[in-house]
């Protein structure tokens, strides 16, 4: 998969995963991983996925609608690059957080649904519930954000609610965060997940 390893200055910060939104690159969220944590080394991932030429991490059918077929075949391959990627780059792929945005947080939340150690935490951003009526694995005190707008024509507060809820389920520690937009990641939401991530203490 392309993307951009960035070697941080503290090799005991977890490793920041940034996964972008439909029609994003691997520069995209750069900036974020500048202001949640400048000392931790950052992978940069682009979707293998184009729809009309826009990067994607995995099909949809619709707007809203999920290719599951692909969604899993897609969440298996980015986690085998993860682990090819800890390889090559001698970081711990145990502590992997996620950082992704729409799309990229669906596939980050996609992770968490079918590969329990895939990640030690996230960072969500307008993500949506990546499949219903799956059996979640253990989550047991997973540190998970999720930004959600309270008018977002995409990604519905009713959306934001019941992917906290199944999280919490399986075990998670989540933090729902809201703000009065819609789907634009706002500075307010990006300073409100960096104040979180501080607050872990894992960095």
């Amino acid at each position: 998969m392309e993307h951009i390893f960035n070697q941080g200055q503290d090799s005991e910060k977890p490793t920041l995963l940034l996964l972008h939104g439909t029609g994003g690159t691997e520069r995209d969220l750069l900036p974020l991983a500048g202001m949640i944590d400048p000392e931790a080394s950052v992978l940069s991932v682009r979707g293998n996925v184009l729809e009309n030429g826009m990067p994607r991490f995995f099909r949809r059918l619709a707007e809203g609608v999920f290719d599951e077929e692909d969604l899993i075949f897609r969440t298996d391959e980015l986690n085998r690059f993860l682990d090819e990627a800890a390889g090559k780059y001698g970081f711990d792929r145990n502590r992997i957080l996620a950082v992704g945005y729409s799309n990229g947080a669906n596939i980050a939340a996609s992770l968490l649904f079918h590969h329990r150690d895939s990640l030690m935490g996230a960072i969500l951003h307008h993500p949506m519930v990546p499949r219903r009526g799956v059996r979640i694995p253990d989550l047991a005190g997973k540190p998970i954000f999720i930004g959600a707008g309270t008018n977002d024509p995409i990604c519905p507060p009713s959306e934001s609610e019941e992917l906290r809820m199944l999280l919490e389920q399986a075990g998670a520690e989540v933090e729902l965060h809201w703000e009065d937009r819609g789907h634009q990641l706002t500075t307010g939401e990006v300073e409100a997940a960096a104040s979180w991530y501080s607050d872990l203490g894992i960095g």
